[in-house]
């Protein structure tokens, strides 16, 4: 991948009430009303959060040439974020990803979870976080603003015990930067595992496939699945497999390799294990590059795993923001994560939270633009 900088150019001196804005997105069918919120920095980068599932609705940065576009899927109207929306934008719990079997043990109890992938359970259950309307507050400094969104999960809510409390603040600073810190307490023992599930096109979110981005995962090993998804339990090695992302290569170039792992996952839908200098501390897990925009995405974060998944189950059926359709692998995401089903894998790095100690996780996502474009 040729060499990043973060674009340089600033549009405007914003006031600290220029940084946020906040407005309705719409009515649901219920006739709940949910809030949009509006960051913006010095740059004329922008991204608009909704109170309801703390979804990213859009997030527009500049490319190479200055053209700022939004580069994150996602709908007009909140009621679509309800039904078949592919958890687009959102904060994903209690538990993101797959838990086997729909079940998991803690102290020797045995919890069941809504089996709703299959025969398993996936990002939370039948009404996760990402249903859920958080309480906002809003903070806005000099060179910064905030969204700070609040959540009580009560115990047993979708078979999980504990009342947990879970905080989750974005940040849009001055460098470009989209700094996501997660935090949660609970008064039971209990799992949590929480995500931001964007779904990102450095071409534009109506522009078609992602083949053509160039992306380095930082990972020497991931974690093998089977026929529905699951973790084998195996730490593999990338080596001298399609999950070789250690110097970045196109999307496509791999994709459709015939590996057991490509086929498995009808493309890349695969946790990597991120290469920590220093186990949970800030690392860089990935970098993309668009290169017919310039756009650059760089994700750092303290977490173990980050999931890579190639948008394999979008299908065109979709109806986005301005007309866009999504089709397959018109999108990528890159979450952020503890391994799946890590309560069921006792090798895997612990996602096990008691009473007294706090959950506490950081991603950025920080945008720029190819410097020999």
């Amino acid at each position: 991948m040729a060499a990043i900088i973060v674009l340089l150019v600033s549009c405007e001196n914003l006031s600290e009430v220029e940084r946020i804005r906040v407005k309705s997105f719409g009515i649901l069918d219920d006739g709940r009303n949910v809030q949009l919120f509006t960051l913006k920095n010095d740059r004329g980068t922008s991204v608009e959060i909704m109170d309801l599932g703390g979804v990213i609705v859009s997030l527009r940065t500049a490319d190479a040439t200055g053209n700022i576009t939004d580069i994150t899927t996602g709908f007009n109207h909140p009621q679509q974020y309800l039904s078949g929306s592919g958890y687009m934008g959102a904060i994903v719990g209690r538990y993101a990803n797959r838990i086997a079997n729909g079940r998991f043990s803690l102290d020797g109890k045995q919890y069941s979870l809504a089996k709703n992938n299959g025969d398993n359970a996936i990002h939370g259950g039948l009404i996760g976080f990402d249903k859920k309307f958080w309480h906002s507050v809003t903070e806005s400094k000099s060179s910064e603003a905030s969204l700070n969104l609040t959540l009580v999960s009560k115990d047993g809510e979708e078979g999980y015990p504990g009342n947990l409390t879970a905080k989750v603040t974005y940040t849009l600073n001055d460098r470009d930067q989209l700094v996501i810190d997660y935090s949660a307490t609970t008064d039971k023992v209990t799992v949590i595992n929480l995500t931001q599930h964007a779904y990102f096109n450095l071409n534009g979110h109506g522009t078609g496939s992602v083949l053509d981005h160039e992306i380095m995962i930082n990972a020497d090993q991931y974690t093998p699945i089977d026929n529905e998804s699951i973790p084998t339990g195996e730490l593999a090695s990338v080596e001298g497999t399609p999950l070789d992302f250690r110097t970045a290569k196109p999307i496509g170039v791999d994709i459709n390799s015939n590996h057991e792992q490509i086929r498995l996952g009808s493309g890349f839908d695969h946790n990597f294990i991120i290469s920590h200098a220093v186990e949970g501390e800030l690392t860089l897990a990935a970098s993309v590059l668009s290169p017919s925009t310039g756009r650059t995405l760089n994700v750092y974060t303290d977490q173990p795993g980050i999931q890579f998944y190639t948008g394999n189950f979008l299908n065109g059926t979709l109806k986005g923001k301005d007309g866009a359709v999504y089709a397959q692998r018109n999108a990528f995401c890159l979450e952020t994560q503890h391994y799946p089903d890590s309560p069921n894998k006792p090798n895997f790095p612990s996602t096990i939270l008691r009473p007294g100690e706090q959950y506490a996780t950081r991603t950025v996502f920080e945008f720029g633009v190819n410097s020999e474009r």
